[in-house]
């Protein structure tokens, strides 16, 4: 066996020499000043149409802020120095704003004051939902829905052992609770190469059911149970909710119209594809107009993903978008007449500009208005009481995620709400993304973004770093990502940049943003020809007179990790060093945790096809390893578990193989907080320095 000359073994957080601000380059962006990047969330405007109530996020802490619409600064309502704040929402009057934190509820005054606990410290919950009225509130608690009145009164208990309660809901008349649930079983094992004294658990999951419970209690009803699952519930009336049917194997999808009484389902819409309905987690599911009459969903039956409308009582669906483009994120108005919703285009992929669809004459002769433009990403439309204006948020190459409003009508000017880059941020040393296109291995064209540092020295040759977003279903945008998971990657990659490496991020097939086709690319192939488009980015790069050869370094998180191993085992040589961020090394491990359709749809069972995925998988193949590997995982990760990286190293270690490990204990998979991010990106810093520039 083949044994490195440089490392071998694991380094553990404890163990990694402490690195401040005094040890990075002289930089116009310092990483310090990147994790303080704040991310609004959680939107929600006032009654009365004035305010806009808001997360920000800064490091995994999360406070509840105001801003008013017509100007001003915004305003903190809460000042909590850690954990994170859900279920936000107003009181009926406006005047203050209920929210959970640390397992209680609280209410804070709109005109200020320190927030006061609503109900006793020995009252827990968890996700919560305010009645129409506000008066009453129902939540979960040790995998129950519990009912509560907002100030004193009995508490009543409304389900009793069904597994895993989530998302309540109240009925339009407030007399019912619509929920989804799903039986859950614990099981812990203690892994052969971690020992006997480190265990660790995992929930397995049965289908997903839908339920509704009469909020005096009694018999809950299952609706429209198949041998799938049924999610994404909304009430259509007080006596109809509409669901989303997804088959266990993932090739069918099925709009559906449940009556609450007996739970019996009409399907309205049904969607077929003999390799994988593509669109789940994309925001894609049925949402009713507030009226009841129609539900909009999102199909790709044409290719790419339109904007749909069918009846509520059946019929055919009609398509509302046509195109070479792709919709999501789409909101009724209040009145049932438009439909606000995001779009890109064929040769702006990462742009995406926000578009109102005019229903007034019905679905068939609806009219499209384009309400924002220019370069950047706007996304996640939300119609103002009034139906007058959209609050949205926009990210572009200058500006992180950030709420703007605009008037409902093109030719509008959108108005800046909050401010979430530090000023410590120089917006001047940003660097703007270019959409480029390079030929893959079967010769199509793989779209990607490519980085080069203004002002660098195009007669040298200078490393480079390729970046490969996560899960296949996900994109680069036209600046900085919309979601605070990605986003903070993308500033690291500004960081980069400003250390003198080229840096190119690729949209796989697998990626989002170029239509079915492109998104199914890597059916039962998953790090095969998708890989292959990032080998070939590795050869574009190459074609470049500035970049080196020889010092090409590969990074991702999740599906991005696992392409960084598999970089490492399919082409062993073609990267100087690769960082692997919780990323799957056999796909039969994470099947079983923690598994679902995602990987069922696109790989079949593993018991099916052993061999396809022994293939795929590259635990298996860590005898070709070669080059430097850093692992990076956290502890809490509930999507790619933990035991994935410590079996990967036990591997790496008994084959005498380049591999550093640093665990973070208590982060999930997405690094949140902000002492894990500084630290994490001085870690890979160090690390590509080391091997990409040899200091």
């Amino acid at each position: 066996m083949r044994t490195s000359a440089w490392l071998v073994g694991l380094l553990v957080i404890g163990l990694v020499p402490s690195v401040g601000l005094a040890q990075e380059r002289p930089s116009a962006l310092s990483i310090d000043a990147l994790v303080d990047i704040k991310h609004p969330s959680g939107a929600k405007w006032s009654p009365d149409g004035s305010q806009v109530a808001y997360l920000w996020d800064r490091g995994g802490v999360q406070n509840v802020w105001l801003v008013n619409i017509a100007g001003g600064a915004p305003q903190p309502l809460t000042s909590y120095p850690s954990d994170l704040i859900e279920s936000l929402d107003w009181s009926a009057d406006g005047g203050s704003l209920l929210f959970v934190r640390q397992g209680r509820l609280w209410r804070g005054a709109r005109g200020g004051g320190e927030p006061q606990a609503v109900w006793p410290a020995s009252v827990r919950v968890g996700a919560l939902a305010l009645s129409p009225d506000r008066a009453r509130a129902v939540f979960v608690r040790d995998q129950d829905l519990y009912l509560r009145p907002v100030g004193t009164g009995a508490e009543l208990r409304l389900t009793h052992g069904l597994g895993a309660v989530s998302g309540p809901a109240w009925s339009p008349d407030g007399t019912r609770i619509l929920f989804s649930f799903g039986p859950v079983k614990r099981v812990e094992e203690s892994a052969s190469y971690a020992g006997s004294k480190v265990v660790f658990t995992r929930s397995d999951h049965e289908t997903g059911r839908v339920g509704v419970v009469p909020i005096a209690g009694g018999p809950v009803v299952t609706l429209a149970k198949s041998p799938g699952g049924e999610e994404a519930p909304r009430w259509l009336d007080r006596r109809h909710v509409v669901l989303q049917r997804v088959s266990d194997d993932l090739k069918s999808r099925e709009v559906v119209v449940s009556d609450v009484r007996t739970g019996a389902g009409t399907v309205v819409h049904r969607d077929v594809d003999p390799k994988f309905w593509s669109l789940t987690y994309l925001g894609a599911e049925p949402v009713p107009s507030p009226d009841g009459k129609w539900i909009a969903f999102v199909s790709d039956r044409d290719g790419w993903d339109h904007l749909y409308v069918v009846a509520a009582t059946g019929g055919e669906a009609v398509q509302v978008t046509r195109g070479r483009f792709e919709v999501t994120r789409f909101s009724w108005s209040p009145d049932s007449k438009r439909i606000a919703f995001d779009r890109n285009e064929e040769e702006r992929p990462g742009v995406r500009q926000l578009v109102i669809a005019t229903l007034d004459g019905g679905p068939a002769t609806a009219k499209l208005e384009t309400v924002t433009s220019g370069r950047g990403t706007n996304t996640n439309a939300r119609w103002s009481p009034d139906g007058r204006r959209l609050l949205f948020e926009h990210t572009d190459p200058k500006n992180s995620a950030d709420f703007y409003v605009t008037d409902a009508a093109a030719g509008a000017t959108a108005h800046r709400l909050t401010e979430s880059m530090p000023p410590t941020v120089d917006r001047g040393a940003l660097v703007e993304p270019q959409f480029v296109r390079y030929a893959g291995p079967d010769g199509g064209q793989v779209p990607a973004y490519l980085f080069v540092p203004p002002g660098l020295d195009r007669s040298r040759k200078h490393p480079a770093i390729v970046w490969v977003h996560g899960d296949g279903i996900n994109q680069n945008y036209d600046g900085w990502h919309i979601h605070r998971d990605y986003g903070v990657y993308y500033s690291i990659q500004q960081y980069f940049l400003q250390q003198g490496y080229v840096v190119l991020s690729v949209d796989y097939r697998g990626s989002i943003g170029y239509g079915r086709d492109w998104r199914q690319g890597h059916y039962r192939d998953l790090g095969g020809k998708d890989y292959g488009d990032i080998a070939a980015g590795a050869a574009y790069l190459k074609t470049l007179g500035y970049v080196d050869p020889d010092r090409l370094g590969i990074w991702g998180l999740s599906y991005g990790g696992f392409m960084a191993l598999q970089a490492l085992t399919v082409t062993p040589e073609l990267f100087r060093c690769a960082i692997d961020v919780a990323g799957v090394v056999d796909w039969t491990d994470w099947y079983r945790d923690p598994g679902g359709p995602w990987i069922r749809g696109r790989m079949g069972r593993p018991e099916d096809d052993p061999d396809l995925y022994r293939r795929l998988s590259p635990i298996y193949h860590l005898d070709k390893v070669v080059r430097p590997l850093l692992v990076l995982h956290g502890t809490s990760d509930e999507n790619v578990p933990f035991l994935e990286s410590v079996r990967l190293m036990d591997e790496l270690i008994k084959t005498g193989k380049n591999a550093e490990f640093v665990m973070y204990p208590g982060e999930f998979h997405y690094f949140q907080r902000a002492h894990v991010l500084g630290h994490a990106w001085r870690t890979a810093a160090r690390f590509f320095d080391r091997h990409l520039k040899g200091n």
